[in-house]
């Protein structure tokens, strides 16, 4: 049982590493939606939302992964 608990928290893992990363693509998310339900008529501009909300939000992680890196800040692995 231990074992496919484990097994499980890995899967998680892999999905939820950073939890705030996850968060703010979870916003991005929502916010992409609302746009599409409020401009249902051009997709693109809920498409533009949605890629750069995403790139946005990992631009800031990366950020401040390197900042805590370079600060002596141990970072999370795994």
């Amino acid at each position: 049982m231990t074992m496919l608990a484990t097994a499980a928290q890995m899967v998680v893992g892999l999905f939820v590493d950073d939890g705030s990363l996850a968060l703010a693509i979870l916003a991005v998310v929502v916010l992409s939606g609302i746009t599409a339900t409020f401009v249902p008529d051009m997709p693109l501009v809920t498409g533009a939302v949605l890629l750069g909300g995403c790139l946005g939000v990992l631009f800031a992680n990366v950020m401040t992964a390197t900042g805590q890196k370079s600060r002596g800040v141990p970072m999370k692995h795994g």
